[in-house]
């Protein structure tokens, strides 16, 4: 027998479908909820990868400058042009086989910030580069000179974009870089390869051991110069020096010249060479140097200069330095 269902029923079955309707009401209302918060949240793009330590950043450019020579040719024994927009002819005259600088007026003078190599490390260098190249080039080969190796590091005035500036303002460019330069730490570096351009450039590549990087160098070098040319004439990661500049044919023997396809190769051998004495070679950079260019590229081609010399003054310890470059 179906016993009736009395008033107690019918208010608990009630109470369930208000309940019922309540929780779902709650779901819904908190599942729009959760959509607006999403539609009005600010977009967030994506974080771009942080970019490749510098000596990553020096390795790739290093691998691109090494393949010029195959890409591009020795356009050096062509006459054509130097890494800075100037034709060879505009730099150098050959006479009778002898290489002769051209020095040309910088009006005004280039102002450039540069590292210096000392001659305790730049003799062994220049005689290895010597003794290989030479012979072969007799007095078609320029060879830079040895007490002047150095990084160009940034320019506050250069022939492509030139920045005139009184006597006064270049004092106040030269304080501040000296002030830049008592926070740096040396740097110990090592010659990673040597490569030669297809505009002839003998050029030392070199990573940083321990010490300021080059990046961070450059970059305090445009806060404290803010009237410096926006552009550049080397990549803010380089550290490189030149070592000659190859201006003619080499004078190879039939025999040395049969053993290889053409004078490309035969570049690339002599390059072998000295890297094989010299790759891996270390050294210590402790100056900075503000130097006015009377001439045009005088550091490169023993003209007019003056220089202020400032040490590298980061009283830092070596071995933070060492873990930061690691």
């Amino acid at each position: 027998m179906v016993m009736p269902r009395g008033p107690n029923w019918n208010r608990w079955s009630q109470s369930k479908t208000v309940a019922l309707i309540w929780i779902t009401s709650f779901f819904l209302f908190y599942s729009l909820f959760r959509m607006a918060l999403h539609n009005s949240a600010p977009y967030q793009p994506p974080t771009a990868p942080p970019p490749p330590p510098p000596s990553e950043q020096r390795s790739k450019l290093y691998d691109k400058m090494e393949r010029d020579l195959d890409e591009k040719g020795a356009a050096f024994l062509k006459h054509g042009e130097t890494s800075q927009s100037l034709s060879l002819s505009d730099i150098f005259t050959l006479k009778d086989g002898s290489v002769t600088p051209v020095l040309k007026e910088a009006n005004p003078p280039v102002r450039a910030n540069v590292l210096y190599l000392s001659t305790k490390y730049s003799l062994h260098i220049s005689e290895a580069v010597k003794h290989i190249f030479s012979s072969y080039f007799d007095k078609a080969i320029w060879f830079q000179n040895s007490s002047l190796y150095h990084f160009s590091m940034f320019h506050a005035s250069h022939h492509v974009a030139p920045v005139p500036a009184t006597e006064d303002e270049i004092e106040v460019e030269a304080r501040a870089v000296h002030a830049v330069a008592d926070a740096l730490c040396p740097l110990k570096i090592v010659l990673d390869r040597v490569v030669l351009t297809s505009t002839g450039v003998l050029l030392g590549c070199w990573q940083v051991i321990s010490g300021t990087d080059p990046l961070t160098i450059r970059a305090n070098l445009r806060t404290a110069l803010p009237h410096a040319p926006q552009k550049q004439l080397y990549d803010a990661a380089i550290l490189h020096t030149s070592f000659a500049r190859l201006l003619g044919h080499p004078k190879a023997s039939p025999m040395e010249l049969h053993k290889t396809s053409d004078e490309v190769q035969f570049f690339h051998e002599l390059v072998a060479r000295l890297n094989d004495q010299i790759r891996g070679f270390k050294a210590e950079v402790s100056e900075l140097w503000y130097v006015e260019e009377y001439d045009l590229l005088a550091l490169a081609l023993d003209g007019r200069i003056k220089v202020r010399s400032y040490q590298l003054g980061c009283t830092r310890t070596q071995d933070s330095e060492d873990q930061k470059h690691n």
